[in-house]
């Protein structure tokens, strides 16, 4: 899995910042959590194709979060897209998709499947896939919010082929089917199982996308274990304050919910436009969770857990 934060900015956008966005590039397909004002125009620029984009996973309805998803679908019509497109939203979205004209089922090009999130929702699995699926768990903003995390999918280990040869296992069908934890018959009817020749399975990456909160046990959840946590850190720590009385956190506070959730690394994101220098943010983070950076826009980050 790679991350691209396409937009980090809080409320407005900056000469340096854009809206909240970010893509998430897995076998091929782009999953975008967040679509703020000109995240289609942040796409070209990180050279990502949106007849990729497979879902889109939307936090909540302020503006800054999601007006650049209608403009995207409408674009992606005009480019004659035919993929199915899921989008994961709060439901009030589904109201505001019936109403625009060029948003209507009809007048697409592709169908759209809406996964509408009631506001008493506190978990569920809103995604899924061979490979890897996608949980919302429940945030604390002034409005309903949610948060999402991605996990791929455990992967057996390698085969031991000389190891499964001396227990007279050689056929390739059976080599398969040990790798799906399946145990085969070996010579004189003898069940081997597939721990007897698959390494350890694989540790499976995570990225969990906690934006706009403050520090809550839903944010905790979605971080716990976490290979990469991008959480929003709005403010710093001088203007705790000012965090809470608007649902937000500050950078040591994010760095509290990577610290509590054993999270393997910290991206900042969602920053203030009082901020043109975020890095005092940073040290704040850092001095309770040292493995923290400031999400750069357009920079690829690769999803690697620490023992894989």
């Amino acid at each position: 899995m790679i991350v691209v934060p396409l937009g980090t900015s809080s409320a407005a956008p900056t000469r340096e910042r854009h809206l909240s966005s970010a893509a998430l590039i897995s076998d091929g397909r782009i999953l975008l959590f967040d679509c703020g004002e000109g995240t289609q125009m942040r796409l070209k620029h990180a050279g990502l194709r949106t007849s990729r984009i497979a879902a889109v996973f939307i936090t909540h309805l302020h503006g800054d979060h999601y007006f650049g998803l209608l403009g995207l679908m409408s674009s992606m019509a005009l480019m004659r897209h035919k993929d199915p497109l899921v989008v994961v939203a709060p439901e009030e979205l589904t109201r505001v998709m019936h109403l625009l004209p060029n948003i209507r089922d009809h007048e697409l090009t592709y169908p759209v499947e809406l996964v509408p999130l009631p506001a008493c929702l506190s978990h569920a699995v809103v995604y899924d896939t061979p490979e890897f699926f996608v949980e919302a768990r429940a945030l604390a903003h002034r409005v309903f919010t949610v948060g999402y995390r991605i996990q791929e999918k455990a992967r057996p280990g390698r085969l031991d082929v000389k190891r499964a040869g001396a227990l007279g296992i050689v056929d390739y069908t059976d080599y398969q089917a040990l790798k799906r934890g399946q145990p085969v018959k070996g010579p004189g009817g003898r069940l081997v199982q597939p721990d007897a020749v698959l390494a350890a399975p694989k540790a499976a990456p995570s990225f969990a996308y906690v934006a706009d909160t403050s520090p809550c046990e839903g944010g905790v959840l979605l971080a716990r274990g976490a290979t990469l946590l991008m959480h929003e850190a709005t403010f710093a720590g001088a203007m705790q304050a000012r965090a809470r009385a608007t649902g937000h956190s500050t950078a040591a506070e994010a760095a509290a919910v990577a610290k509590k959730a054993g999270a393997g690394k910290l991206l900042l994101t969602h920053f203030s436009s009082r901020y043109k220098d975020v890095e005092p943010l940073v040290e704040e983070a850092r001095a309770v969770f040292p493995a923290t950076e400031a999400a750069q826009e357009l920079e690829r980050y690769t999803v690697v857990p620490t023992d894989g």
